[in-house]
């Protein structure tokens, strides 16, 4: 690999992630010595680029760098085109039309010699077909996460027990036979995981949530850590996480 290409990979490295990464992962993935990545990252900072480093906590992109667009390669074509795919597998009707919508853009701009690998991937996902459909449209609770809305729900769980909750919700996790609403339960003062195809009716309330979306995330990711850690995500496990 050129230098060239190599800066511009490691600039792409470090767009990539949000939190600080270590010189000898950089090296691992883009197979070079630390010696050569150290010297990389001298001629970045040489020449302007905001990478800010620390011995023993890895390297970082500061916020408000800007660059043109890459070209893609072909790997990251292929990638793109079956991440549309998968999405045209699982998601909602509107979400299918928008991922064939962004390829349509991405087919029209990219050089001819590429569009082949974009178009013509030979990688497919499957379409699933589940065993409960939601009586509500995805796309309405896609619209309350962007917004960062609470919201009230009728819920009814696979024990077919019936109550009624305010979630401030925190993500939309598709799987083959379901679609879960992830979200803190004031009702039960924790994260719950609500199958959509068990929501009877919802309203949204006026509300937004009173801690970022994003907090609640992280929050909810150390939850499902001490989970793991402490009984193992098996299947019975996880069906606790069900709107119980």
């Amino acid at each position: 690999m050129r230098r060239a290409d190599r800066l511009l990979q490691i600039l792409q490295i470090l767009r990539r992630e949000r939190r600080p990464i270590a010189a000898s992962r950089m090296a691992q993935e883009l197979e070079v010595s630390l010696r050569t990545l150290y010297r990389d990252m001298v001629a970045l900072e040489a020449s302007g680029v905001p990478v800010r480093g620390e011995a023993g906590v890895g390297y970082v992109l500061e916020d408000g760098f800007d660059m043109p667009p890459l070209m893609f390669t072909a790997h990251e074509l292929e990638a793109i085109m079956l991440g549309a795919r998968l999405v045209d597998g699982v998601g909602d009707g509107d979400l299918s039309r928008s991922a064939k919508d962004a390829i349509a853009k991405i087919a029209a701009v990219i050089p001819a010699s590429l569009r082949g690998h974009l178009v013509d991937t030979p990688l497919f996902a499957p379409h699933f077909e589940r065993d409960g459909r939601p009586k509500l449209d995805i796309a309405v609770f896609r619209e309350i996460l962007r917004d960062e809305k609470q919201v009230t729900i009728d819920y009814r769980d696979l024990k077919g027990e019936y109550s009624r909750r305010t979630v401030w919700p925190i993500q939309l996790s598709f799987f083959r036979n379901a679609v879960l609403l992830v979200g803190w339960c004031t009702m039960r003062e924790a994260f719950r995981s609500f199958r959509m195809d068990g929501i009877e009716h919802h309203e949204v309330l006026d509300d937004r949530l009173p801690i970022p979306r994003k907090t609640l995330f992280v929050r909810w990711l150390k939850d499902r850590d001490m989970r793991k850690h402490e009984w193992g995500e098996t299947a019975a496990d996880l069906s606790r996480l069900r709107g119980v």
